[in-house]
């Protein structure tokens, strides 16, 4: 390690500490040519994938991106910062386990669709709308209703969970007013 002050190439470690948990090191040195300390910090570098686009293009993977279509996605809704920090990690780690050198821009899609579908169900309807690009209501009535079938048993009326639709009216069926009097006059 070179000195910052003098580029002196020996430098002597004084003092090791980890940090964070152990995700990083912190090292005081100190050069044996100018005396003078300093403090060096080593930290785990993953390298993620490329992103193979659909066009046949390679780009860098890059976290912000991803980070600002989640952030478009949840929009307006009641989810914290932390959340969806831990929502990108789970992203990133599972593209990270895959393994491989490049990665088709669908594929991160899908997993940030599995990761939205738990946190919140409108923020994945949201992002399905734009990645699957729907082109009718029914594409997007059939993501509703994926979600609907995912439901867990016992979630109370309201939470994220579709209402059901309203029952039919047969034609020529008289429709009360909102006051709650018939559609008759007085």
């Amino acid at each position: 390690m070179h000195c910052p002050f003098c580029n002196h190439a020996d430098t002597q470690v004084m003092e090791t500490r980890e940090l964070e948990g152990g995700d990083s090191i912190r090292r005081r040195r100190r050069c044996a040519g100018c005396d003078r300390r300093f403090t060096t910090y080593e930290r785990i570098e993953l390298s993620m994938p490329d992103v193979l686009k659909s066009d046949g293009r390679r780009v860098p993977y890059e976290r912000s991106k991803l980070e600002y279509s989640m952030k478009l996605a949840l929009r307006k809704r009641p989810v914290s910062e932390e959340a969806l920090d831990n929502a990108l990690d789970q992203v990133e780690t599972r593209l990270f386990k895959l393994g491989v050198r490049e990665i088709p821009s669908n594929t991160i899609g899908e997993h940030v669709m599995r990761v939205l579908r738990d946190l919140d169900t409108v923020a994945y309807i949201r992002f399905a709308s734009v990645y699957r690009q729907f082109e009718d209501i029914e594409a997007f009535a059939d993501a509703i209703q994926e979600i609907g079938a995912r439901a867990p048993e016992g979630t109370p009326a309201g939470e994220d969970v579709p209402a059901p639709s309203p029952a039919p009216v047969p034609p020529g069926a008289a429709i009360a007013s909102r006051a709650g009097h018939s559609s008759r006059k007085r």
